[in-house]
């Protein structure tokens, strides 16, 4: 959950739409407060393996998708920014675990304390 969700943008001086489709995919840092609250409301109602994705770019990010619910994290849009920013992920997540006396990221799934 969730990569994207639908924008639109339109040329205020040509009065048309940007996009051809009008619509498209919105993605990246704008999106993570929305992808965190549906991962976490998510795993409220379900019992399954969840995804999360949605803006992360840094392993701060990751974490905070791991204490909503995320059994896994994928990093998307911040690749083309930086291609090494999913290796950075990891290792800032082995970094707070070892920070805070976390021995398996599994114990991170979910923890956030109400």
């Amino acid at each position: 959950m969730i990569n994207t969700i639908t924008g639109m943008k339109i040329d205020i001086h040509r009065k048309k739409f940007v996009l051809a489709n009008k619509t498209g995919g919105m993605s990246g840092p704008a999106i993570k407060p929305i992808a965190v609250r549906m991962v976490y409301q998510t795993a409220q109602a379900v019992k399954i393996p969840i995804i999360g994705m949605g803006g992360i770019g840094s392993a701060e990010d990751a974490v905070e998708f791991l204490l909503a619910g995320a059994s896994a994290v994928a990093v998307g849009a911040m690749n083309f920014v930086n291609p090494y920013s999913t290796i950075e992920v990891v290792e800032g997540i082995e970094a707070y675990m070892e920070q805070y006396g976390i021995e398996k990221v599994t114990d991170l799934i979910g923890a956030v304390e109400a």
